[in-house]
């Protein structure tokens, strides 16, 4: 909005002409998101404390978790209000990947908003059913899948990490290939957020990453030097990447241990079904599983588990599932789960962003 207001009078003020660069826009867009959190944060946990919607904890987690009872949930909206608010202000309002990804997450965040409300209702763990909800998560990866299929400038070919060439064409087989991403990453992202700042922490770390790679791919120099797909358009997802930066770190703030409020569904859907569509956006789908490690970690404990648990007659390969779970138990400290795993998503994200020149 800011862009479309301000960069066309560039002709007679000459220092407007700093709202072309999607750099200046993307810092100011994550400044805003990380201000917007700061100053509704507070108010925030005061109103949803007053409601008395505070996050219902398992019987059967650890013991440590009973602690939490009376922690106010449903923070995510104020992720996701600062993260729209951010990028309608700073990115260009003509380019529709910005539009498909905020309906992305709104969408989400709807459906994780009415599981919350279910929990809340029923003064128990359990929300909507997961089929209700996997097939709306469906509908609206699906919606979004077939427009950007549509698009004419948008390719189906898959970027595999390593090969500057090996391309493989889906065709209309990339809609359901990208429908799969998208609620993938939303589910692996819900499941890892079990413990303060463990979900926020590594999905920041990702829209970094991410930051980085939309703004390779919409940029047609560097994107030939460093010989991955050309996506016209997507330089713009900078922005948005940075507004759920900033977003991030400011619910940060107040999701670290010991929080003060969580994020609920209605956050963790929302983070994971947008970085799934970044990473579909911007052609970098396969490498999502190195970017995105520690939620496919996750992920893959909870299948592996519920898994074996079948075909054992009741033996489990972790101490309880997700994995972080399985640690608690082990004896370690909450924070000391947190913060490796918070290392470990570092570590993978470089690993990713080195992918660029090894290939």
């Amino acid at each position: 909005m800011i862009y479309h207001l301000l960069y066309p009078l560039s002709e007679t003020y000459s220092f407007l002409n700093v709202f072309r660069y999607i750099t200046f826009r993307t810092i100011y867009a994550t400044i805003t998101a990380l201000v917007i959190c700061f100053v509704l944060g507070p108010w925030l946990i005061g109103k949803l404390q007053s409601l008395q919607i505070n996050q219902p904890i398992r019987d059967d987690g650890p013991d440590s978790h009973l602690s939490k009872e009376g922690t106010p949930t449903m923070g995510g909206i104020l992720i996701i209000f600062s993260v729209v608010i951010s990028t309608l202000l700073w990115a260009r309002l003509d380019i529709d990947y910005i539009w498909l990804i905020l309906m992305v997450v709104v969408g989400f965040g709807l459906i994780g908003f009415r599981d919350d409300y279910k929990k809340l209702v029923s003064r128990s763990s359990n929300g909507t059913s997961g089929k209700r909800r996997l097939i709306g998560e469906v509908i609206i990866a699906l919606v979004v899948s077939v427009l950007l299929y549509l698009k004419p400038d948008f390719s189906s070919n898959v970027t595999i990490p390593f090969f500057k060439t090996f391309l493989p064409d889906l065709g209309w087989g990339y809609i359901i290939f990208s429908t799969f991403i998208i609620v993938g990453a939303a589910n692996a992202v819900n499941l890892t957020d079990g413990l303060d700042g463990l979900a926020i922490g590594p999905a920041t770390i990702c829209f970094v990453t991410y930051l980085l790679f939309a703004y390779i791919t919409g940029n047609i120099k560097i994107a030939g030097y460093l010989q991955i797909p050309y996506v016209a358009g997507t330089g713009e997802l900078t922005v948005f990447c940075g507004a759920m930066v900033g977003a991030g770190i400011g619910f940060l703030w107040y999701n670290t241990y010991p929080a003060q409020i969580f994020m609920g569904d209605v956050g963790s859907l929302s983070l994971g079904g947008a970085l799934g569509t970044i990473a579909i956006m911007t052609k970098q789908e396969i490498i999502l599983a190195i970017v995105g490690g520690m939620f496919v970690i996750e992920t893959i404990s909870v299948i592996f588990q519920v898994g074996w648990f079948k075909i054992s007659n009741g033996k489990r390969i972790f101490k309880m599932a997700p994995i972080h779970h399985h640690f608690e138990i082990k004896g370690w400290a909450e924070p000391k789960v947190i913060v490796r795993f918070w290392i470990i998503s570092i570590i993978l994200a470089l690993v990713a962003i080195s992918t660029l020149k090894l290939r």
